[in-house]
Formats: C-alpha cells, sequence, structure tokens
C-alpha cells in the first residue's frame, strides 16, 4: 500500500510539475521573447492607417471595386473571414470546383477587359489551401493595373511601378514565387503608405 501511495505521489507530483511547466511557464517565456525580439510579427503584423488598424499584412481582404486590386478567391467561409480559415478540400476533379473555376475565370475576364480566350493566372481564380493568402502573383497584379488605372485616373505605367514597389521577392531565394501583398498595394494606391 505503502508503495502505492508513493507511486500516485510521485506521479501526481511530476504532473502538477509538468502543467505548470508547460502551461504556465514555457507560454510566458515564449510570450515575452516574442515581445521583445518580435513585437510587431507577435501581434499579429498588423497595417495600422492614421492609429486605426486597417488589416493584417498576414491575411487576405476581400476588396471589391474597379479601383481596387483582388486578392486570391477566399474559401474562408463568407468572404475574408479569418475565424474560418480553410480551403475548399475539393480535389482536381470535383465538377463543383471545375464550375467555380470555370465562372471565376469568366468573370475575372470580364472584370479585366481580356478576350474569352485568354490566359488567366491560377492564383486569380483557385484559392489558397488557408482561404485567406495575402498575395497575389505578379502576372495577376499586371492583368488587373489596366483597370485599377482606368479606375483611379491613373497611368498603367504608374500602377506599375507601384506593383513593382510592392513585389516581395521569393522567400530565401528559391522558395515560391515573387509575389504583391494586395493589402500593402491598395494602401500604397490609397495615398495611406
Amino acid at each position: 500500500m505503502n508503495i502505492l501511495i508513493a507511486e500516485l505521489r510521485a506521479s501526481l507530483g511530476i504532473t502538477l510539475l509538468l502543467v505548470v511547466l508547460c502551461c504556465g511557464i514555457y507560454p510566458v517565456v515564449v510570450w515575452a521573447v516574442a515581445q521583445g525580439v518580435f513585437p510587431h510579427k507577435a501581434n499579429g503584423s498588423l497595417v495600422r492607417v492614421d492609429g486605426r488598424v486597417a488589416g493584417s499584412s498576414l491575411l487576405a481582404q476581400g476588396f471589391t471595386g474597379a479601383a481596387y486590386f483582388h486578392p486570391r478567391p477566399s474559401a474562408a467561409g463568407r468572404g475574408y473571414d479569418a475565424a474560418n480559415s480553410s480551403g475548399t478540400n475539393l480535389g482536381p476533379t470535383s465538377k463543383l470546383l471545375i464550375e467555380d473555376v470555370k465562372r471565376r475565370t469568366a468573370d475575372y475576364r470580364a472584370e479585366n477587359g481580356l478576350p474569352a480566350d485568354a490566359q488567366v493566372p491560377a492564383d486569380a481564380v483557385t484559392s489558397s489551401a488557408s482561404g485567406l493568402d495575402p498575395h497575389i502573383g505578379v502576372e495577376n497584379a499586371r492583368i488587373q493595373a489596366g483597370r485599377v488605372a482606368k479606375a483611379r485616373g491613373m497611368s498603367r505605367e504608374e500602377v506599375l511601378r507601384r506593383i513593382a514597389v510592392h513585389t516581395e521577392a521569393r522567400s530565401l531565394m528559391i522558395l515560391g514565387e515573387p509575389r504583391v501583398n494586395v493589402l500593402m498595394l491598395n494602401l500604397d494606391l490609397d495615398g495611406k503608405r
């Protein structure tokens, strides 16, 4: 009986110690280090305009209207709902996915004044795995530049220069493709960045 009590006491003691360590001390230390070393990133990479949060540079927003660059389509709930982040989970042979892509392709061509047989960048008509990718490809941005320039009364060349300024290189020089952060580009065009 004494051995059982000793084993139980040791088990409860180590459980309590690990709970305090893993659920208390470790998270507080990680939070403190993140706040000290990477405060902007630790707090969600929020973008502020005139002291107010305009969004996060890590999450897409549903920009609409001809004067704005549009992000990738979202699969996150209704619109760009960060609380419901996910992909569609539809496979490449799904009829629903194929119909969605066909509809988005036709809409994209019409919105940007492209011929009915024009090639469309994949990121313009497919959602990302999270449904909230804040970036679009450079080719997608260049195609949208004409529409945005016309709606804003700017030259296409000026809009293309802004795209070039906001083009981010490949991660570690080899991962992914060059990309443009839609929020940052739209804020720049609005004169807010």
